[in-house]
Parts: structure tokens; C-alpha cells; sequence
């Protein structure tokens, strides 16, 4: 199974990034695959809060719109919406202890606790989560 990560798709609709293409094939590539696909409600939450924004630069979007972009994917016949299992607290306990995050980062040892608990790989372009242990991660955009 692979987990995309916020960026990811952000990156992938906001065509005024400089990574908008690279993340677009990236994520048309692997929601049109055979392999699952995970997405937990944070990183769909984190799509909506940032494409809708209109503070933040890049190309943002009214919320039906966003609205329908996340509808597009959840239809997809490989995507999947996680959810914590029964061992989802102490594999988290062990992302934000040995990961050693804090702040900001307790959100990136969550989803890197949902991948590790459904066996599966993150897609991200955040390098923070090199941090967690035992946690499987491709960063697609990088050379």
C-alpha cells in the first residue's frame, strides 16, 4: 500500500508550485495503479486547509472545488480512508519518543504511525520524516 502525504497532493493541484508536475504524474500515476492507496483524514484535512486558503500563495481554490478534487480520489477503485487500529497508540508513542517530535511535527509522527500500522510506504516530500524509525518513505520529487 502507498500513503500520500499532504504535500503531495497539494503540490499536485496547485499548478503555480515548482513542483506541480512532477507531483501531478506522481499522483496521477499512483492513484490510476493497481496498488492500494491510503489516505488518512489528516492529509485530506491538510489538503482542504491549505488549497482553500486564500493567505497562502499558490493557486487556491474555492471549497466546492476543493471539495470536489478529494471526491475524485476517494472514488478511485484503489483508495482507501485509514484508520487507527487497535496498536495505533504505542506505535504513535514510539514515532513522537524515538522520532523525537514535538510541535508541529506530532502531526508527521501520526501519519508515519498510520503507514507503519497498515504496512505500507509514505510518499512524501518531507524529509522530517526520515526521523521515524522503521517507517518505509519515497520522496518521488527528488533526483
Amino acid at each position: 500500500m502507498i500513503v500520500i502525504d499532504a504535500n503531495l497532493l497539494i503540490y499536485s493541484y496547485d499548478n503555480h508550485s515548482e513542483h506541480h508536475l512532477k507531483s501531478a504524474a506522481c499522483v496521477e500515476q499512483i492513484l490510476s495503479g493497481a496498488e492500494p492507496v491510503g489516505l488518512s483524514w489528516q492529509t485530506v484535512c491538510a489538503f482542504l486547509r491549505v488549497v482553500t486558503n486564500r493567505r497562502l500563495p499558490g493557486r487556491r481554490v474555492g471549497l466546492e472545488e476543493a471539495a470536489d478534487a478529494v471526491q475524485g480520489w476517494l472514488e478511485q477503485p484503489n483508495v482507501r480512508i485509514l484508520l487507527p487500529g487497535d496498536h495505533h497508540w504505542s506505535i504513535l508513542r514510539r514515532m513522537i519518543v524515538e522520532g523525537g517530535a514535538s510541535g508541529p511535527l506530532i502531526t508527521d509522527a501520526e501519519l508515519a504511525a498510520m503507514t507503519i500500522e497498515y504496512g505500507a510506504v509514505l510518499y512524501t516530500a518531507d524529509r522530517d520524516f526520515a526521523r521515524f524509525p522503521g517507517l518505509r518513505w519515497v520522496n518521488p520529487l527528488a533526483p
